[in-house]
């Protein structure tokens, strides 16, 4: 018999999408999991393809997340090939269209003559029951999904100030983790919404959240977290280090992974802990930015630092804590997502 109370847990990142099927009545080992590359990676691929075919590309279907469909979007105009988009798809880009069109890309609703129609979107719920329907695996009907969201910044702000504006906000409020896990994402969480369209019912989270909460189901990581812990979450696009104690954030980071260095992540961490680092030396470095609390005091703790992410290899050989929640590393962000419902009382 299937259990009412299951979850589908989605992590979507840059690189891949992390899924579990959680059921609190079989062991988590037995829950259904999988690994599979990114919606953005996906798209960028048949991008990839209309560019090696040299057709124009229309973009159709909901926002969604950027970096590699970006990307590939870049490539195909600097190979002086057309790109046609419907508005929505086109705020995959930029949420202003006006810098959408002076990239190149031409706004419109029906595709072109001739034109490859490639789908945008971040969820696919039909296509993933479809692919489980063989195992006899249905889909649960609670859902929490996890994407990076920047949000509509005003005209003349930066994304990734506006986006870190929300983690300053979080810690200055009392540094709970919860505070990301979203019934109903503000209007400004372009992302999320159109997820949550997606997805009708849905509960969404900041991937960040998500995986910095999902260390916590590591018990080394849980065991020591009243004492002071790092935690550091490196993805495969973005990079976030927490100063938590217990279960408050008392300060973090934000940065882009693909700018970063061992020796540079190294020093921002230790910089975290020693209440150096500050927001404009991130910022002016490419990322998001870095806040701590004014009344955060490190005193002996601070000391265990706890690495999760894709792109943890960077701090290999550092001495620091790989976290493996319920031994796979990859779900890290699914496990935070389950754990975030339960507390919040959602579900489960």
């Amino acid at each position: 018999m299937v259990s009412d109370s299951r979850l589908l847990a989605i992590d979507i990142g840059g690189g891949t999408q992390d899924i579990l099927l959680y059921d609190p009545e079989q062991p988590l080992e037995n829950c259904v999991q999988l690994i599979l590359p990114s919606p953005t990676v996906m798209v960028s691929r048949q991008i990839a393809d209309a560019t090696a075919q040299g057709r124009a590309v229309f973009l159709t279907g909901p926002l969604m997340g950027g970096g590699a469909c970006v990307s590939a979007i870049r490539r195909h105009l600097a190979a002086g090939l057309p790109v046609f988009a419907t508005p929505t798809a086109a705020k995959t880009v930029y949420d202003d269209l006006n810098r959408v069109r002076a990239l190149g890309v031409e706004i419109c609703e029906a595709a072109p003559p001739g034109a490859v129609t490639v789908r945008t979107g971040d969820v696919d719920l039909g296509t993933l029951q479809q692919a489980l329907a063989p195992y006899g695996v249905e889909l649960p009907k609670e859902v929490a999904i996890a994407v990076l969201d920047h949000g509509e910044a005003p005209p003349g702000v930066s994304n990734r100030y506006f986006r870190f504006e929300q983690w300053r906000r979080l810690v200055e409020n009392g540094g709970k983790l919860d505070g990301l896990l979203y019934k109903d994402p503000p209007a400004h969480l372009t992302r999320m919404r159109a997820v949550k369209e997606q997805a009708p019912g849905a509960l969404l989270m900041d991937t960040g959240a998500a995986a910095l909460w999902g260390a916590l189901e590591d018990a080394e990581v849980a065991a020591r977290s009243e004492e002071g812990i790092i935690i550091v979450n490196c993805g495969n696009q973005h990079t976030i280090g927490i100063l938590l104690q217990g279960s408050r954030i008392w300060g973090l980071f934000e940065h882009h992974t693909g700018l970063l260095t061992a020796e540079k992540l190294r020093d921002l961490i230790f910089r975290l802990r020693n209440h150096e680092l500050t927001q404009e030396e991130v910022f002016n470095d490419g990322g998001h930015g870095c806040y701590i609390h004014p009344d955060f005091e490190p005193g002996g703790g601070y000391k265990f630092i706890s690495v999760t992410g894709p792109r943890r290899h960077l701090t290999a050989g550092q001495g620091f804590y790989w976290a493996a929640p319920y031994g796979d590393m990859m779900l890290t962000g699914c496990f935070g997502l389950v754990a975030a419902v339960k507390a919040s009382n959602f579900l489960i």
